[in-house]
């Protein structure tokens, strides 16, 4: 329970932190809005710790220097969200190429949220 509450009052003052008078419905949701930005930055900085954890250290520490693998760069994908919206996400890559990132998965479109979802709805008879 106190990891529930925890959480709410990290999201709560992340909220704060953002002034939402005054914009629009396409501010927030739209093409470019607060949402998708919001969404891709998210995926953005998951896959980044992703890799951290795969090659053993942070972007730019002298720990990575000649330890066998290193960062390689970016490459874009397009993926499917929740609310079956597409936004493209840079995923981290590695010289040995052997990172696998596990939120979003290789070769994967949807986000595996997209998926459960896809998956309950067919359990329930909805298509």
């Amino acid at each position: 329970m106190l990891a529930k509450k925890k959480e709410k009052d990290v999201i709560d003052r992340m909220l704060d932190q953002i002034d939402f008078h005054g914009m629009t419905a396409e501010e927030l949701a739209g093409e470019n809005g607060l949402l998708k930005q919001l969404t891709r930055r998210f995926y953005s900085r998951a896959l980044d710790a992703e890799m951290d954890e795969h090659l053993g250290y942070k972007k730019n520490d002298n720990a990575g220097d000649n330890s066998g693998n290193s960062r390689n760069g970016y490459t874009t994908k397009t993926v499917i969200t929740e609310d079956n919206d597409t936004i493209e996400i840079q995923v981290p890559r590695d010289r040995n190429s052997t990172f696998d990132p596990v939120i979003i998965p290789k070769h994967e479109k949807r986000t595996p949220l997209f998926n459960e979802q896809i998956i309950s709805m067919y359990s329930f008879g909805m298509s």
